[in-house]
């Protein structure tokens, strides 16, 4: 699948509060709560990240998808490229992607549970990370906008950095080393 992502994050501080107002303004579950362990993979020297690019193996449950993202537009909202696809073996991509001499570089998990509305026009994740707990709305503009305003979510309290630069300055916060985004 190809097309143009926009998102935003928010930090969430009461989970059971967000799920509520998800509740309240129609989303129901999509996809469970599912385990993601999320490998970043890039070349040495690196050829992707100076450019603003990503490519990454996403393990959820015994669903594997390779995305590549473009270099990202950031205003009030982030956009960019993506183009993704499923595979069925998760250790013949890491294979493939070795021979072609891309290498995992980063890996973050999470706990992700996906949420629409009867009538989608979007879609809304509750991410539990080892650095803290997101939502990420992700649409049009204008329903990510109109939806976080129905969830009581202002315009100040979007984000729109990716897990490895919010990991990156958790790492700072808490002076430690980075790694890998990993639960313990």
């Amino acid at each position: 699948m190809k097309g143009l992502e926009i998102e935003v994050k928010i930090k969430i501080a009461s989970p059971q509060l967000f799920r509520r107002k998800l509740r309240e303004a129609g989303f129901r579950i999509h996809r469970r709560r599912v385990f993601e362990r999320n490998a970043m993979f890039e070349t040495e020297p690196p050829s992707l990240r100076p450019c603003g690019c990503v490519v990454r193996l996403r393990e959820a449950g015994k669903r594997f998808t390779i995305t590549y993202k473009g270099p990202a537009s950031v205003g009030k909202h982030k956009s960019r490229e993506e183009i993704e696809f499923t595979v069925s073996d998760a250790a013949a991509a890491q294979e493939f992607f070795g021979r072609l001499g891309y290498q995992s570089k980063f890996i973050y998990e999470k706990y992700r549970t996906e949420y629409k509305e009867q009538e989608p026009s979007g879609i809304v994740t509750l991410d539990e990370t080892p650095i803290g707990i997101y939502a990420e709305l992700e649409g049009t503009e204008k329903w990510i906008d109109s939806t976080a305003r129905i969830l009581g979510i202002a315009d100040k309290d979007y984000i729109t950095l990716s897990y490895g630069a919010l990991y990156l300055q958790w790492c700072e916060r808490e002076g430690l080393e980075p790694g890998h985004m990993r639960f313990k």
